[in-house]
């Protein structure tokens, strides 16, 4: 299974540009800050670079799991133990690949799997931490909806572009 390793840090960095719509004062900005009790000095503090740089990394943490959350062939891969394995495997794994390697590599495919994950997945842990520091549906809708949409996105590139 070829894998196109640029579909990785484009899809982290879909985390940073949809985060500068999402929480933009037009957009969920205003709504966010009133519930997350922050003022626009609050967030005038802070080393940026830092933030943005960390966010980039933990973004591309996030695009490298979606690769097995997308794309079924990393489940028979991983069957097989690892990609240098590839060339000791069985000649089924061979077949399969023939067969199905090709088999929902999709954006259309990917986006369904990154909307799951985001409905299923980023939801509950968003939900989770909202009910537990006590903030309100609208926060956790806020964060929720920001992960399902970044998500979706980044779903669709990794499955129709890696």
């Amino acid at each position: 299974m070829e894998t196109n390793l640029l579909a990785f840090p484009v899809s982290a960095l879909f985390v940073v540009l949809i985060g500068f719509v999402w929480y933009n004062p037009k957009v969920f900005g205003t709504i966010w800050m009133r519930e997350s009790g922050l003022t626009k000095e609050d967030l005038k503090t802070g080393n940026m670079l830092k933030i943005f740089a960390f966010t980039y990394i933990f973004a591309l943490m996030i695009s490298i799991t979606l690769l097995s959350l997308t794309v079924h062939q990393t489940g028979a891969l991983a069957m097989v133990g690892c990609v240098t394995a590839l060339d000791s495997t069985l000649p089924s794994y061979a077949a399969f690949m023939a067969d199905y390697g090709g088999a929902f590599r999709t954006f259309k495919h990917g986006a369904l799997h990154g909307f799951g994950s985001g409905l299923f997945f980023a939801f509950p842990v968003v939900a989770i931490n909202g009910l537990l520091e006590r903030k309100s549906w609208k926060y956790i809708f806020i964060h929720a909806g920001f992960w399902t949409v970044t998500l979706t996105i980044m779903g669709a590139i990794i499955c129709g572009w890696v």
